[in-house]
């Protein structure tokens, strides 16, 4: 493990700059809505404060949390290490999803540290990580990568929470021994049909309806990445503006609406996907791991919290999770969706808090 600093050469911001000041923007129909992906009008307006982001502040303010490169089953693994003053903390991970980085986590970070220690990897093929160099990347193998990473760091007891792609992973991570608890934002097997849901029950409507409009509405992101992930790459590792669009369309439609992604956390986001180049990478996981998503999972004994927010993309249903999951906490927030951790990071500090230490 060596020490790591953030110092992206200047030569990628220019090229950066120059190729936002060269789009070339499609034309867009009059009143074209979020349905057909980001409106013109507003992407301009993200790629013109893009623009004139100042990387090296940026820089700066990621840079005070400490960072560590090491070397696992063949893959470079970066992470951000949070020792609390309390030496007798209890040591938790945590996992980001798609398409978002281990900074998700940057303004929980203080908080938590007061009462846990912090280990907050990069996925292989997100972010600093970088990308993957061959095939077989999923999330049993991630798993078994951050397993390793918290042996290495001597914690052989610990806990774990994950939103998207990273509740996936937390669960398959808590059915190891050495996990006592875990918290989720999502379970993905846990919504309901309208074969299965009672539409009695108001939680249960809401649980069809996401799923159908997912289904019918939103899922061309996934069709491309699950089929075609490098196709999507060499379009977003080409054109920041494509790059910029594939993400700000995901947190723009699966936010809370009266809170959203805040912007400079969203260019934060893009611009280390942009100067990392794992667009493909992290795409990837898609085509590798897709047919299993959303299936029932083995059951699980490990104590589970789980957190529902309202505005994100799918409503889990407890009975459902009670079929495989042993839960001992669901918790309905009031704010909130799919990228709690960037949209409403206190009550995301709060609900961590009251899973794990009360």
């Amino acid at each position: 493990m060596k020490p790591f600093e953030i110092n992206i050469p200047q030569s990628d911001i220019d090229d950066l700059h120059r190729r936002l000041d060269q789009t070339r923007w499609p034309d867009s129909p009059a009143g074209a809505s979020w349905a057909q992906g980001t409106p013109k009008e507003h992407l301009q307006e993200l790629a013109e404060h893009w623009r004139r982001l100042d990387w090296r502040e940026v820089e700066r303010r990621l840079n005070k949390f400490p960072q560590f490169l090491t070397e696992i089953d063949g893959a470079r693994l970066h992470f951000i290490h949070v020792r609390s003053a309390n030496e007798n903390a209890e040591p938790l991970l945590l996992t980001h999803g798609w398409p978002s980085t281990c900074f998700a986590f940057a303004e929980m970070i203080e908080p938590l540290s007061r009462d846990f220690h912090l280990v907050i990897p990069s996925v292989p093929g997100f972010g600093f990580s970088g990308p993957t160099r061959e095939l077989g990347w999923n999330i049993p193998r991630v798993a078994g990568v951050f397993a390793e990473l918290m042996k290495q760091l001597g914690y052989d007891r610990y806990i774990a929470h994950g939103y998207d792609f990273g509740a996936m992973l937390t669960r398959h991570l808590g059915m190891r021994d050495e996990v006592r608890a875990i918290h989720v934002n999502q379970i993905f097997s846990a919504g309901v049909t309208a074969d299965t849901a009672d539409m009695e029950v108001e939680a249960e409507r809401k649980s069809v309806e996401k799923a159908f409009k997912y289904e019918f509405e939103q899922f061309g992101y996934v069709s491309m990445q699950s089929t075609r992930p490098q196709s999507v790459a060499y379009a977003l590792t080409d054109s920041p503006v494509a790059q910029l669009e594939w993400i700000e369309w995901a947190f723009h439609t699966w936010s809370d609406p009266d809170v959203g992604v805040p912007r400079d956390a969203l260019l934060t986001n893009v611009s280390i996907f942009w100067f990392t180049r794992t667009a493909g990478s992290s795409a990837r996981y898609y085509h590798e791991g897709d047919e299993t998503w959303g299936e029932l999972e083995p059951e699980s004994p490990t104590p589970t919290s789980v957190a529902v927010f309202p505005h994100d993309a799918g409503v889990a249903i407890r009975r459902m999770a009670e079929r495989n999951h042993n839960i001992v906490r669901w918790t309905e927030m009031q704010q909130g969706g799919h990228f709690a951790a960037l949209e409403v990071p206190e009550l995301m500090v709060r609900e961590l808090r009251e899973s794990f230490l009360l």
